[in-house]
């Protein structure tokens, strides 16, 4: 009797999966742009872009055109009646070399010392264990909301006590303690691996030279950020340097051109002065550009 062999049943595959990725395709597919999205987009951002553009276009045409009544549009025609007179007088008759050396100290010094203090709170404050850390660290965290013009008076007070004024040591230290950058450094520590720290101390490393030859390297990308922004707000600052420098051979090169308007310059001389006080910090960005987003990036990954 010969056994009857059946072949083995097929279980049918289910169509499931298939419908639920038609669907997902569908789903992207619904989220992609038209062609009309595109162009208005494109047509969007480039008004932005020339918006945002323009007072710097301005800017560099009128300081160009000096001795004329500002007429629009006429005046901002790049072509005609252009001359380098005002930058001539910018560079030669004021003071604005003096001015540009006083606001390189003032920024540079503030920068170095603020990165390097920051970078050590923010170390302590992420890797170290402490009693009291959290407590001390939202305290001074809390400091961000107080505005500066708050302490202005107390701070300037204290600055004639000890001597520092019109000095750039009273014009840099009042400026060295920046919440926002021990709050960024520490988020950004956090995320770095806890067993790098722990081989170091094995292989008998010190804190301070952990410090520096583990956490600085590391923290290039947030540290170029900071740099950034700190060089920055110092290079454009006011009113503290208003307020602390009482000569005008201490005058930054926002005090130095605002005074210019006191002795009646024209509008040409002052815009010139605005572009040499422009180029530094654009050519500070142009270097440091890949690492700022890099750094922006990875705060916002690791924080």
């Amino acid at each position: 009797m010969t056994a009857l062999i059946q072949p083995p049943t097929q279980t049918p595959v289910s169509a499931a999966p298939k419908k639920r990725s038609s669907k997902r395709n569908r789903s992207f597919r619904a989220l992609e742009p038209t062609r009309g999205g595109i162009v208005i987009r494109w047509i969007w951002l480039s008004l932005a872009g020339i918006l945002s553009f323009f007072p710097f276009y301005a800017m560099v045409v009128l300081s160009l055109k000096p001795g004329l009544v500002v007429e629009l549009p006429g005046s901002l025609l790049p072509w005609k009646d252009i001359s380098f007179e005002a930058y001539e007088q910018v560079l030669g008759g004021q003071n604005i070399l003096g001015w540009l050396g006083n606001t390189l100290i003032y920024s540079l010094v503030s920068v170095v010392a603020v990165l390097f203090l920051s970078a050590l709170a923010g170390y302590a404050f992420a890797k170290k264990r402490f009693r009291g850390k959290e407590v001390m660290f939202w305290s001074f965290l809390a400091m961000v909301m107080v505005p500066f013009h708050v302490t202005l008076i107390p701070t300037f007070i204290l600055m004639a006590n000890l001597g520092g004024i019109d000095t750039y040591w009273g014009l840099i230290l009042p400026t060295l303690a920046n919440a926002q950058a021990v709050f960024l450094m520490r988020q950004f520590i956090q995320g770095l691996p806890d067993e790098l720290f722990e081989a170091a101390r094995i292989d008998g490393a010190g804190e301070f030279r952990i410090f520096l030859r583990i956490v600085l390297p590391l923290c290039k990308p947030i540290l170029a950020t900071l740099g950034i922004f700190v060089f920055l707000w110092h290079w454009n600052d006011f009113l503290w340097p208003l307020i602390i420098a009482k000569s005008n051979s201490m005058f930054t090169l926002t005090v130095g051109i605002s005074s210019l308007q006191q002795q009646n310059v024209p509008l040409s001389t002052m815009l010139a002065g605005s572009v040499v006080a422009l180029l530094p910090i654009f050519l500070a960005y142009l270097i440091a550009q890949r690492y700022v987003q890099e750094g922006v990036t990875g705060t916002g990954i690791k924080g």
